[in-house]
């Protein structure tokens, strides 16, 4: 495998489930004898001594979006983020010069000689056909349908090996996730195709749609919360624009029951991202709804969603990409839902201005509806002081007043 890493190569590992972990075990192994070779990978799940800078100069990691393993080694400038909207991250790691290399884990052939990327398709499966792939066969790999196959013979090498998939569980929402969830739920049609993305508060609004009829889903991860609205027969797809019928995702990750649900099972396409992501295809679908989360939103609907208290946390992931997608939806919506408070009730989430040092990932002129466990800003379309009012309307009772006083300072209200 290491005669297809020249000098300069960029390594490009899939997120999450997707990363092989023996063939990338193989070239940290001769990390100190590679020469300007560079891993690039969002989210990763399993922690390198090449990000901790042990082969600086000859392996280097650099992330598209931090993980729990990364951001400790990012925050001691032993590796390096890019910023970026995830259905970009095709398009900028093409640009990348030098010599490209895929290494990915895939299911076993099948009896036509096709390995799928299971899990995934995310970036790496936008290079089928323009980039060398090199795979690591894993048994427990699930055989998954889309736009991430390849054939034996379409790859520079592979490699046999029988590992667990990681299990990552939800987490189980508290009571203030419930009543936010709700208030999502309550304001979701039937038919309406979903987006989730990760936390409490998105898979409480999922556990609400529990009664709905003939949802569809398209959405950047399947995880647990919409597998189980699949399997309780709420999500049909019946209409949808585009993929009808069909779950559409660009990787998976959770339990082991959402490992076996896409195992061999034609429901679920695993598209790339720059197609699942992209705001205009998601657009396509009328009535869509994204449902996202933040740490902390300003008065004029800022949403800083990957920094906290002024630090990176994590990235800008696919957030921007689908609020955009259901700005562009006939009847669509767009959900930042969120706790009001944090750290134990000490912290506004919602504040008259973003802390020191946050960045701001979903833009003002974007956000669309807001939700904590006090209610409902509608922020879409919406002067600078219903904005304000709104938000401190569903601020924490603790904290309005203060908010009052400096939106007034501001000249906000």
């Amino acid at each position: 495998m290491l005669d297809h890493i020249e000098p300069g190569t960029s390594v490009i590992v899939p997120l999450a489930a997707g990363e092989p972990i023996g063939v990338v075990d193989e070239i940290e192994a001769a990390g100190d004898h590679l020469s300007g070779v560079t891993i690039h990978q969002m989210h990763a799940l399993v922690d390198r001594p090449s990000m901790t800078g042990a082969f600086a100069g000859n392996l280097e990691h650099v992330s598209y979006f931090l993980s729990h393993v990364t951001r400790p080694h990012f925050h001691t400038g032993t590796l390096d983020l890019v910023p970026c909207h995830f259905s970009e991250v095709p398009h900028l790691l093409e640009r990348l010069s030098g010599p490209k290399l895929v290494v990915a884990a895939v299911s076993p052939p099948d009896q036509h000689g096709y390995v799928s990327l299971g899990t995934n398709a995310d970036y790496t499966a936008s290079f089928i056909g323009t980039i060398p792939f090199f795979v690591e066969s894993n048994a427990r790999m699930p055989r998954t349908f889309g736009r991430n196959q390849l054939h034996l013979s379409q790859l520079a090498g592979w490699c046999e090996t029988d590992r667990p998939l990681p299990a990552i569980p939800p987490p189980e929402p508290d009571e203030v996730a419930r009543a936010i969830g709700a208030l999502v739920a309550e304001r979701v049609p039937d038919g309406a195709t979903v987006q989730a993305g990760i936390g409490q508060v998105p898979n409480a609004a999922l556990e609400a749609l529990s009664d709905h009829r003939d949802l569809g889903v398209h959405t950047e991860l399947l995880a647990d919360g919409l597998v189980r609205l699949i399997e309780a027969g709420v999500v049909t797809g019946i209409h949808k624009q585009r993929r009808p019928s069909k779950v559409v995702t660009t990787f998976c990750l959770g339990t082991q029951a959402v490992y076996d649900f896409i195992d061999e099972n034609p429901i679920v396409e695993l598209l790339p991202v720059d197609v699942v992501a992209d705001p205009r295809f998601i657009g396509d679908d009328r009535r869509f709804v994204s449902i996202n989360t933040t740490t902390e939103i300003d008065l004029l609907g800022q949403c800083a969603s990957e920094t906290i208290a002024g630090r990176m946390w994590s990235g800008s992931g696919g957030q921007a990409d689908f609020a955009r997608g259901a700005m562009y939806s006939e009847n669509g919506q767009g959900f930042v839902a969120m706790p009001s408070t944090a750290r134990g009730g000490s912290v506004s989430r919602i504040t008259a201005q973003l802390s020191r040092g946050s960045v701001v990932t979903t833009i003002k002129n974007t956000i669309d509806q807001v939700v904590t466990e006090w209610g409902v800003a509608e922020l879409r379309g919406r002067s600078i002081r219903y904005r304000a009012r709104a938000l401190i309307d569903i601020a924490h009772p603790d904290f309005r007043d203060q908010l009052e006083r400096e939106a007034l300072e501001l000249g906000l209200l």
